[in-house]
């Protein structure tokens, strides 16, 4: 079955009739047009921090939903329906993301400076204080690494920014401008990989 065969309707018809090829069908056949959608949305939105494949994903919930939910009865075509669908679902993601309650997640910047921390780990600091002396041990590691690799300006820059500063603080800190510090923490990232 190559989807330029059927019609909607009848790609409808044969997922109603619960044909999986039928579905894997109007999926493939409606994917370009969800991408070129949340390409043309995340262009819009890019401050509040949604990728294309945020979107992308909520598209094609939204396609989900237009095949379960299309009434052939009324005067719209699926296309039509199914392009209205995804737009609102994408803009009340957009929405969604642009409130207040979200500002800090979507204006953080991740900066991965070694192995990934998880819940588990950190409680387990707390209820085991062996693990607390493991991690500060590999801080300590990791600083002394870090001591032999980067240059004088990047190492101060690395004790600053584990310390939680951000690069505008540390600018200040060590009297810099912001854009070598900026520069310094991404070289300081692909030397610590």
């Amino acid at each position: 079955m190559k989807y330029k065969d059927y019609n909607d309707s009848e790609l409808l018809s044969y997922i109603r009739e619960e044909n999986e090829e039928a579905n894997e069908i109007i999926y493939e056949k409606y994917k370009p047009m969800i991408i070129m959608i949340a390409k043309k949305m995340v262009t819009k939105c890019n401050s509040i921090g949604l990728e294309v494949s945020d979107l992308v994903q909520e598209g094609m919930i939204a396609l989900a939903e237009a095949i379960r939910t299309y009434n052939d009865i009324k005067d719209v075509t699926f296309y039509t329906y199914v392009k209205v669908c995804i737009e609102r679902r994408m803009i009340g993601l957009i929405r969604k993301s642009g409130n207040l309650r979200n500002k800090c997640l979507n204006n953080a910047v991740p900066y991965d400076i070694g192995e990934p921390y998880s819940i588990e780990e950190t409680v387990s600091d707390i209820i085991n204080p062996e693990n607390s002396m493991i991690s500060l041990e590999n801080k300590k590691e990791l600083l002394s690494k870090a001591n032999e690799i980067l240059t004088k300006l990047e190492y101060d820059v690395f004790k600053l920014k584990i310390e939680g500063l951000n690069y505008k603080e540390i600018a200040k800190v060590l009297n810099k401008d912001a854009k070598n510090i900026d520069n310094a923490l991404t070289r300081i990232k692909n030397k610590l990989r």
